[in-house]
C-alpha cells in the first residue's frame, strides 16, 4: 500500500508517521524503486499499536523507544502495554524476537536472576535460553521488576515471603481468564473475528482496571475483618 493507503487504515497523518520513521519505530517499507515507498500489515499494526500505546497508556515516544530498546520494565506500566510493545517488536523484528535479555534487569534489581529463575520454577514466569542467554517476554520482566520491588519493600524469603507466593496468583488468573474468556464469547457468537478482536482489546483493557479495583476493595474488606 502506499502512504495515503496507511493513513486511511490507521487514522494517523503522514507527518505523525514519518516522526515514528524517524524515532525508529517502524520497520523500513519496501523500495521498489529509489523514490518509492511500499507499507504492509506490519506498518499498519505498527501504527496502531503505538498510538494505543500513546493514547491508552499514556506512554510518550522517548518511553516507547526505552522499552523496544530492552528496558521494558523501568516504565511503569500494565499488561495492555506490554502487549502493544511485544506487537510493535513483533512488526519491527519479527515475532521470534520480542524477548528480553534477564541482564537488562539487573542494574535496577541485582537480584534479578535469582528472582527469575525462582519466579519461572513455580511456573509464574517462562525463562528462555539461547546461546547462554537467558530471555524472558516483556510482561515476565515487569513481573520480575515487580517482585524486585516486593523484595525492597520487606517481602524476601527471611519474612517469609518466597516466590512460591506468587503461584497463588497464577492459579487464579488462569481460573478467571478462563470465565472471562467463556462469558465474552457466550456473548458475541455471530461477530465476525475483526469485531471480536476490537471489543476483545478494548474491553480487556478496561476489565483490567475494573478488577484491580474490585480486588483492592476486597482485600481491604478482609483486612478489616481480621482486624488489621
Amino acid at each position: 500500500m502506499k502512504m495515503r493507503d496507511l493513513e486511511q487504515r490507521t487514522g494517523v497523518r503522514r507527518e505523525m508517521i514519518h516522526f515514528y520513521f524517524r524515532n525508529g519505530l517502524l520497520p523500513d517499507p519496501q523500495r521498489p524503486k529509489p523514490n518509492v515507498a511500499v507499507y504492509g500489515e506490519e506498518h499498519v499494526r505498527s501504527v496502531l499499536a503505538i498510538r494505543r500505546l500513546q493514547d491508552e497508556q499514556r506512554l510518550s515516544i522517548a518511553e516507547i523507544k526505552q522499552s523496544l530498546n530492552g528496558h521494558a520494565a523501568r516504565v511503569p506500566a500494565d499488561a495492555m502495554t506490554y502487549r502493544h510493545l511485544d506487537e510493535l517488536v513483533a512488526a519491527r523484528l519479527g515475532a521470534d524476537q520480542t524477548l528480553v535479555p534477564l541482564a537488562s534487569l539487573v542494574a535496577l534489581y541485582p537480584k534479578a536472576d535469582v528472582d527469575a529463575r525462582a519466579l519461572a520454577k513455580v511456573g509464574t514466569i517462562r525463562l528462555v535460553t539461547r546461546k547462554g542467554q537467558r530471555l524472558l517476554t516483556r510482561v515476565d520482566a515487569r513481573i520480575v521488576a515487580i517482585w524486585g520491588d516486593m523484595r525492597a519493600a520487606g517481602f524476601t524469603e527471611d519474612t517469609g515471603f518466597d516466590a512460591q507466593v506468587t503461584a497463588l496468583y497464577v492459579e487464579r488468573a488462569k481460573d478467571l481468564a478462563k470465565a472471562e474468556i467463556a462469558a465474552f464469547l457466550e456473548r458475541v457468537p455471530d461477530y465476525a473475528p475483526e469485531k471480536k478482536a476490537e471489543l476483545a482489546q478494548l474491553g480487556l483493557n478496561h476489565m483490567m482496571s475494573l478488577f484491580s479495583l474490585l480486588r483492592m476493595k476486597a482485600a481491604l474488606e478482609e483486612f478489616r475483618k481480621s482486624g488489621l
